[in-house]
């Protein structure tokens, strides 16, 4: 049978992964569906797109890593703008279905837990509330004790003549990233003395602000759903999500911004 558009993207499939769970259909739960599916797709993307990154910074190949942070940072700002279309849902329709979410919560997003401990933003025992055997748990835990894109763009900066202290070089590969001193003043060298790099580091200040940007706006669009309620799971809700905020997975790009 000839390749069609509907057999390449499997349509038939993939339109009938929409299944409402309340009895009969609530209007609003296909949108929440759907937003939260794509939401899914594009994490996908995103770790596909970050690991081409880590092999960009490691093959010193500094126009590719320009190129795959553009498209990272695109995919981002879609990201941010899907918020949009969720807040169109009020609080009373999304309670017409909310409690027939049973255990079901943002928090196990496998995907997004895998994001961040690729990015580098590395929490110990976050993946202990999270059942055993559930979808994407085992990829996440190995993207946990996994080197970063953070770790992989000290190996870069190193191939360009930047002295990464010992003391970060000889971290677990399990320990969030931290700012430093001597990091932040090749930094500024490098943003003042090479057009090319100045260029890198804007575009990953750029993704790293449209991440910081969806964290503030998915906080304030669930608290204007349920305000503060648990979260469904029996989720901190609100609460948990609010210690994320304004965290960058950059730093040391941000510490430097006064110096520039």
């Amino acid at each position: 049978m000839a390749l069609t558009y509907s057999s390449y993207l499997k349509v038939e499939e993939l339109l009938g992964l929409q299944q409402p769970v309340s009895d009969p259909p609530e209007h609003d739960e296909t949108l929440f569906i759907i937003v939260h599916q794509t939401y899914e797709l594009w994490f996908k993307q995103l770790l596909h797109e970050f690991d081409r990154v880590g092999e960009h910074f490691v093959e010193d190949r500094l126009f590719e890593a320009i190129h795959t942070f553009k498209r990272c940072r695109m995919i981002m700002k879609t990201l941010v703008a899907q918020l949009d279309i969720l807040e169109t849902m009020t609080p009373m329709s999304f309670l017409t279905f909310r409690d027939r979410l049973d255990q079901a919560s943002g928090f196990q997003s496998m995907q997004f837990r895998q994001l961040e401990f690729l990015l580098g933003y590395k929490r110990e025992g976050l993946l202990d509330h999270v059942p055993a055997g559930m979808f994407g748990r085992d990829r996440a835990e190995r993207r946990y004790r996994e080197p970063s894109v953070v770790d992989h763009f000290y190996t870069f900066l190193d191939g360009r003549g930047v002295a990464i202290p010992p003391a970060v070089r000889s971290g677990p590969p399990t320990a969030a990233t931290r700012p430093n001193e001597q990091i932040q003043d090749a930094l500024v060298r490098l943003f003042t003395t090479d057009p090319s790099m100045a260029i890198l580091f804007e575009l990953m200040t750029d993704f790293d602000e449209g991440l910081q940007e969806w964290r503030y706006r998915h906080v304030k669009m669930v608290e204007r759903t349920i305000g503060n309620r648990q979260g469904t799971g029996g989720s901190m809700g609100v609460e948990f999500l609010k210690r994320s905020l304004f965290t960058p997975v950059f730093p040391d790009l941000w510490a430097i911004r006064h110096r520039l």
